[in-house]
Parts: structure tokens; C-alpha cells; sequence
């Protein structure tokens, strides 16, 4: 191959990475807790973390609904199948779908309907199993949300399971909780929530001070027991 032929192959390449790193978000997934986490995402799949270990994955900048969440209690055979005690993917190391409640979630929009930002939070609507911080880590965006408190041992008795506590929805499924139909506010159980981590939705149209929002463009991590 001659040199200018080199020369415009890398160029090409050039341009098709970086146009491939500019269309998708890298999330980095970090384990503080002392325990074992079997880190979930949908979309990303799973992954076993020991305590201080890391998993990353990247999804497209189009991906809405996005949503990633700590398992705990597991047992999986060598074929990717068994339980977990909290946030359970019907049974599967490689999540295809949401977990089972209770589970703290870090959820994102990536540029829905074109807006070029990226929409993200930390909620608490499905309930909580283990401490959790979301942040942007790249692109200049700032901001950093962290639900910290030891929301398990606090747990209101009518909403507590194992391993975790439940988001009243998950146990009563009415509308007041759940908000299936007309608009719903807070409750006594999402002020519960509300009081211990104040920038994580408490109930789901907790919108005002838990939804936050950076450019297309960064990079993202979150953290189990920051």
C-alpha cells in the first residue's frame, strides 16, 4: 500500500472510532461494599464484583430506560442460572430485563427525543437494598447523587423484606403509591425515603429535586456503598 493510501485508511479510522466513542456512554461499576454485589443492567447484562472490584460497559447514546442496579445473595450455576435474595432478573446472571424489587436503581435517558442530554437518577420507587452513588465522570458535566443512609435497618415494618425495603407500590399496588392513573404526590412511606435521601425519587413523580440532567457526551459511574 503507498503512503498516501496509509494516510487516508487512518484517517478513516480515525474519524470511524471517534464517531464510535462519541455515539455511546461508558458506565463504570464499582463495588465498595465489604460484600460480594452481582452487579445488573438493562441494557449491559451482569457481572459478578468482589469488594473493590469494577465492571465496565458502553450503550449506545440513544438508549432510554436505562437501568442498573446491585443484586445480593446470589448463587448462579455454570450455566448463568440461579436466584438472587434482592433485584433478581428472573433468574439469570445476564440481565434481559428489571429486576425484582427491593432494589435502589440508578436509572438514565440517553438524548431522548434528540434533546442532546443525558437524563439521570437514583431511585428509590422500586425500594432500596444497598447504599448507591451516580455521577458523571467525563465531558465537564458536574454533579454527583448519593443515597447513603442505612435504609434497611430503618425500614418502616410494613414494607420490609429480605435483604432489602420495599417501596410501598411493591407491596400495596395501589394508585396512591403507585400512581397508575391521574397525578399522585408524597406519602408518608416516600417521605420515609425522602428524609434519608433527599435527591433520590421517592415516589414516581417525585420529579422536581431527583432528576437530573448533563450533555450527550459523558462518561458515567456508579458506586454500591460509596
Amino acid at each position: 500500500m503507498n503512503s498516501s493510501k496509509s494516510i487516508t485508511l487512518s484517517i478513516f479510522l480515525l474519524i470511524a472510532l471517534s464517531s464510535t466513542y462519541a455515539s455511546a456512554a461508558t458506565f463504570t461499576i464499582q463495588n465498595n461494599c465489604p460484600f460480594t454485589i452481582w452487579a445488573a443492567a438493562f441494557p449491559g447484562g451482569g457481572h459478578q464484583l468482589h469488594a473493590g472490584q469494577t465492571w465496565q460497559f458502553s450503550v449506545p447514546n440513544n438508549t432510554i430506560n436505562g437501568r442498573i442496579w446491585a443484586r445480593t445473595g446470589c448463587f448462579f450455576d455454570a450455566t448463568g442460572r440461579g436466584r438472587c435474595r434482592t433485584g433478581d432478573c428472573n433468574g439469570q446472571l445476564q440481565c434481559q430485563g428489571s429486576g425484582t424489587p427491593p432494589n435502589t436503581l440508578a436509572e438514565y435517558a440517553l438524548s431522548p427525543t434528540n434533546s442532546n442530554l443525558v437524563f439521570f437518577d437514583i431511585s428509590l420507587v422500586d425500594g432500596f437494598n444497598v447504599p448507591m452513588e451516580f455521577s458523571p465522570i467525563s465531558g465537564g458535566c458536574t454533579g454527583v447523587i448519593r443515597c447513603m443512609e442505612d435504609i434497611n435497618e430503618q425500614c418502616p415494618i410494613q414494607l420490609r423484606a429480605p435483604g432489602g425495603c420495599n417501596g410501598p407500590c411493591s407491596v400495596f399496588g395501589t394508585n396512591v403509591f403507585c400512581c397508575t392513573s391521574g397525578i399522585c404526590g408524597p406519602t408518608a412511606f416516600s417521605r420515609f425515603f425522602k428524609d434519608r435521601c433527599p435527591h433520590a425519587y421517592s415516589y414516581p413523580m417525585d420529579d422536581q429535586t431527583s432528576a437530573f440532567t448533563c450533555p450527550v457526551g459523558n462518561n458515567y459511574r456508579v458506586i454500591f456503598c460509596p
